[in-house]
């Protein structure tokens, strides 16, 4: 019989990869979207972890509007928070694992190199407080959860979500005609959904639990990654570099939030896909 999978937030980028991935490796995928289970409702949770009863429980839900984040923090904490914190009770109660995933935005951003484990967090806004909050649910409340931080995730799924990706939004303004500008100094390690979801079911098989970083494996500004965007898309709009102070945000985000995979890297499971290679399947898959 067929390891039973959840999905949570499996209509995201992210999460229809992660159906795609566990579903081709013979698992029995049971997927939700937030209108058909919000995680924010314990007794559901409870209610349909008993009757599933999988042995894994993977969650891509999340509240990730870093800005209006600012405006309703309450609302990103129960998402991504308290949310977590649910999840974790539910599957301590069925003995599933939980996977889920946290961000760079857990940090600061100051170290100037890319972050590892063991490196202090220091988040800089209500999101990246919440995401942090939810890290610290899914360990303290379940010693079988696996949390992976992540960088700037985009994928094929993003054009059928409704915030989009980096990528979609770069492909559509390079349509307007008109310059396009994008901030260098701000680094991350932007991160392929399908190959993220790969990541994922190698340490799930591999029975994998505590904290990893699983971003795209090389720190590069968004101007740059822009670039990389248009050349694998065959465009050349005139693109140039934005001041930060040009685009002034509600919250504060990382200058240098790139993640180290050296501990995956350890294990031995398959590497991150270079970026270009990334894009270009990005480009074949659209």
């Amino acid at each position: 019989m067929s390891k039973r999978v959840i999905v949570f937030g499996a209509a995201g980028q992210l999460g229809v990869e992660l159906v795609r991935v566990f579903s081709s490796r013979g698992y029995a995928v049971t997927a939700f979207n937030r209108a058909s289970v919000d995680i924010a409702d314990l007794s559901v949770l409870e209610s349909k972890l008993a009757e599933i009863d999988p042995a894994i429980v993977l969650n891509a839900a999340a509240y990730n509007m870093v800005d209006v984040a600012e405006r309703e923090p309450q609302v990103a904490y129960q998402a991504n928070a308290l949310g977590v914190r649910n999840l974790a009770i539910a599957c301590r109660q069925v003995d599933a694992t939980l996977v889920h995933f946290s961000t760079d935005y857990v940090f600061d951003g100051t170290l100037g190199r890319p972050y590892v484990e063991t490196d202090l967090p220091c988040p800089l806004g209500a999101y990246a407080v919440s995401k942090l909050a939810g890290e610290y649910f899914a360990r303290a409340y379940h010693e079988q959860s696996l949390v992976l931080r992540t960088s700037g995730v985009f994928g094929p799924g993003g054009r059928n979500t409704a915030r989009g990706n980096f990528v979609e939004t770069m492909l559509r303004l390079a349509q307007s005609g008109k310059p396009i500008q994008v901030v260098h100094e701000y680094l991350a390690s932007p991160t392929y959904s399908p190959a993220l979801a790969e990541t994922t079911a190698n340490l799930v098989d591999a029975g994998h639990t505590g904290l990893f970083h699983a971003g795209g494996g090389v720190a590069i500004s968004w101007y740059d990654f822009a670039a990389k965007i248009f050349a694998a898309a065959g465009l050349s709009p005139t693109l140039t570099v934005a001041r930060p102070e040009t685009y002034r945000t509600e919250a504060r985000r990382p200058r240098f939030s790139a993640l180290s995979n050296a501990r995956l890297e350890a294990l031995g499971l398959p590497p991150m896909p270079t970026l270009d290679a990334a894009l270009a399947e990005y480009m074949q898959r659209r």
